[in-house]
């Protein structure tokens, strides 16, 4: 398999930074781009752009619509956990992503990825239940450089028509996760921009070309560990497992469709496990890829569409997200 073949089939290594369904909700476009990373020829360096936008206004109790969510808040100066104490209305995200690569050997890849902008517009009834307490808000939301992260994978096995690719990253805690919300405390978890924690990130993918009819398929699967931040939060740990199948219409375009599964395990806060988090996903991900004739430019673009939603208890799922990006290599 060329080298070409090589940086086209690679691994989105885990979930792009951002903490997983909890409390307030917060999402992400969770999938394989066949852009961002991989192993790449020797001293050549891949940028990529990235754009996701991911509505989280579904209203969930396990698979159910539901008419009210509401959710605890963590109250982070007495120390406890709050139940019931916000009514979800809705998150809107907004991200967007720079991705380096760099071949240090034909095998072997180092990879960082800076977040630059991460928009959270947050709506939701605070103080629920409380006489006199309870509003309206929508100035509880965040934005923010999120965390950082650096990596490397490599090559296992590169064969005409296989290739095998595993990654190993830390995701640094270099976002902010202390930001405080219109009432002076700190924010819910998922609303602020970083974790606070050190995460390990590891992932596998494996492609196979058909030739010569122009296809190809993938499997992979990614696991993130999460630590626990100084506020002792811990966001719980995540699985994805992916699967698609692509296809090469000419010498430019590649149209492709895959499925997407996360599982998320529930946040802890002081050792006690925290309602309403924890999910299961599937979506149903077409995209399609333009090369362009000269340059090494590549661009991108893929819609996520849930097929299937799981949450404890009760919160918000996302709807329909988009992802739209540009890559070129120098």
């Amino acid at each position: 398999m060329s080298r070409r073949v090589l940086c086209l089939f690679m691994f989105c290594l885990f979930l792009r930074n951002v903490p997983a369904l909890a409390t307030c909700g917060s999402a992400n476009c969770f999938l394989v781009t066949g852009t961002q990373e991989g192993v790449g020829a020797s001293g050549i360096l891949t940028v990529d752009l990235s754009y996701r936008y991911i509505p989280q206004t579904r209203r969930l109790s396990g698979t159910r619509d539901v008419s009210e969510v509401l959710t605890p808040k963590i109250d982070f100066e007495s120390r406890v956990i709050e139940p019931d104490h916000h009514r979800e209305i809705g998150t809107q995200n907004t991200l967007v992503e720079i991705d380096l690569a760099y071949g240090l050997t034909p095998r072997l890849t180092l990879a960082g990825s800076l977040p630059i902008i991460n928009q959270r517009d947050h709506e939701h009834w605070d103080d629920v239940g409380i006489p006199g307490e309870e509003h309206f808000t929508r100035t509880d939301g965040s934005s923010g450089f999120r965390d950082v992260r650096l990596g490397a994978r490599y090559a296992f096995l590169v064969k005409t028509k296989d290739i095998l690719v595993g990654g190993l990253a830390l995701k640094l805690p270099t976002g902010a996760y202390r930001l405080l919300d219109s009432e002076g405390a700190i924010n819910e978890p998922t609303i602020q921009p970083g974790t606070g924690s050190t995460d390990v990130l590891a992932s596998l993918h494996y492609a196979h070309q058909i030739v010569p009819m122009r296809f190809e398929y993938f499997l992979a699967g990614a696991r993130r560990a999460n630590g626990t931040n100084n506020l002792e939060y811990r966001f719980g740990d995540e699985t994805l497992l992916n699967a698609g199948l692509s296809h090469k219409e000419g010498d430019r375009v590649t149209w492709s469709i895959q499925v997407n599964a996360r599982r998320t395990e529930r946040d802890r806060y002081l050792s006690q496990e925290v309602p309403s988090t924890g999910a299961r996903f599937v979506n149903l991900t077409p995209g399609l890829r333009l090369d362009m004739a000269t340059g090494g430019l590549t661009l991108y673009g893929f819609v996520q569409v849930p097929v299937y939603q799981y949450v404890n208890e009760v919160n918000l799922a996302p709807r329909t997200g988009l992802l739209l990006g540009i890559s070129k290599a120098f």
